[in-house]
């Protein structure tokens, strides 16, 4: 009984067997992330001409960058992308899913690839593709306009300053509808066929049965899909330097993360650059904390 409760050989040293493995986590950790957030930090007060050059001006950089033009330019344009992110792109993307999870074909597995594989390729792939397919005249899309409609031969989409928008809209459904479709899709299919059956035994129709059964059971990834649709369409970069091979006329097509590239790289104020990145990093989260407490009011 004694040798039982004896401590055992090596005690000490089983107490730290634990941090030995944790250590190369904390050690990337700590270069990684704890390292570049503190950098990032102190450098949003700074004004730097170069890596080595850094000056404190306090708030100066946030009062450059909230007295700018471009920045409400570029605030705007990701703005209009985010709601069309949200009120466009999802309802397809869930209009796909419901039409996918309710045929029976042996096709069904298939269309699922091939409405998600555009994701597969990528931003700048699918930027620089787009960018031949919106040509005036010789494009796919202008001459798909002129046979469905009879106009749009001659439009130049990428260089006119009110068409740029749409343009890059219409490339961002082709690449994240069938994405998010995924997301649906696995939704729907854990909602409760019984509560489904049920509600068409008792006379509901369609509608009803999809907005007082379907959509209750598939909130919880509605609103985890809204979110981070929103988190993504304020970081948007790659797809419309891409596509545009800069921002567009006029900013046409600038967004907050460009506007981020060019203050911090082609300009290279990195200071002004982290005061944006801070500011982005801000709305991110005021709006995504806003359509999470709306959720929750609606949910009770």
């Amino acid at each position: 009984m004694n040798d039982l409760r004896k401590r055992p050989a090596g005690g000490r040293s089983a107490r730290w067997t634990p941090w030995v493995f944790l250590a190369p986590y904390l050690a990337l950790t700590a270069v990684f992330f704890v390292y570049p957030f503190i950098n990032a930090v102190l450098l949003a007060f700074q004004q730097t001409n170069g890596p080595r050059s850094h000056v404190w001006v306090g708030l100066d950089n946030f009062r450059f960058v909230l007295s700018d033009p471009d920045f409400y330019t570029a605030l705007w344009n990701t703005t209009v992308y985010a709601l069309v992110s949200v009120f466009v792109q999802l309802p397809l993307a869930l209009g796909l899913a419901l039409m996918l999870n309710a045929g029976r074909s042996r096709l069904k597995g298939f269309f699922r690839l091939l409405l998600f594989s555009p994701n597969l390729v990528g931003q700048i792939f699918v930027g620089v593709i787009f960018s031949v397919i919106f040509m005036p005249r010789y494009g796919m899309f202008n001459q798909f306009l002129q046979a469905l409609i009879g106009w749009g031969l001659e439009e130049r989409w990428l260089s006119n300053p009110s068409l740029v928008m749409p343009a890059l809209i219409v490339t961002s459904l082709w690449l994240y509808v069938g994405f998010n479709m995924i997301y649906f899709l696995a939704a729907l299919q854990n909602v409760e066929k019984d509560l489904v059956e049920a509600a068409t035994v008792d006379g509901a129709g369609p509608w009803r049965v999809f907005w007082h059964v379907t959509l209750p059971s598939i909130k919880p990834v509605a609103v985890f899909v809204v979110v981070m649709s929103t988190i993504g369409s304020y970081q948007l970069f790659e797809l419309p330097y891409a596509l545009l091979k800069g921002f567009g006329p006029k900013n046409s097509g600038l967004t907050i993360v460009g506007y981020l590239y060019n203050t911090a790289f082609a300009a290279g104020d990195l200071g002004t650059g982290s005061a944006v990145g801070w500011i982005l990093a801000l709305i991110i989260a005021v709006i995504s904390l806003a359509q999470l407490r709306i959720s929750h009011a609606a949910r009770e």
